[in-house]
């Protein structure tokens, strides 16, 4: 059902994903997600096991890896989420070199920081809030 799943965040996941579609008889892109910060908030391999991760997930035969993605630090300053974005830049590279083949992409970038994301390297960025607007959230109340 989809062209790529973003959000690999971990051996596990990769490896139930690579399950399913041998059960597809198809090929699944993904990216690896990558938690920078070390966020307990959010999802993704640590980036010191980033190539131990890399190696387990590149043998899985339905899994098809393309690149990497993150999610940083939520700050209203565009700015000073640079050092993540080229922080996962420079870890792309590595992999690269670990694997001895291109990643297209990198993932990182949403409506508020994209710019910064995009001059740091990012392929894909996500800017439905700039497209859609703020999300509304419903409110219940106890009757």
């Amino acid at each position: 059902l989809f062209e790529m799943i973003q959000s690999v965040d971990s051996l596990r996941l990769a490896q139930e994903i690579n399950r399913r579609a041998e059960q597809a008889a198809k090929g699944m892109p993904v990216l690896l997600e990558v938690n920078l910060a070390g966020e307990a908030s959010k999802f993704g391999c640590a980036p010191e096991r980033l190539l131990a991760e890399l190696k387990e997930v590149n043998a899985l035969p339905r899994l098809e890896i393309h690149g990497l993605m993150t999610v940083p630090p939520w700050s209203p300053v565009a700015e000073n989420v640079r050092p993540c974005f080229r922080r996962l830049r420079e870890l792309k590279q590595q992999c690269e070199d670990f694997l001895g083949a291109p990643l297209p992409h990198l993932s990182m970038g949403m409506t508020g920081d994209f710019e910064v994301a995009i001059e740091e390297g990012a392929t894909i960025v996500r800017i439905g809030t700039a497209i859609f607007g703020e999300r509304a959230y419903a409110q219940t109340s106890a009757a």
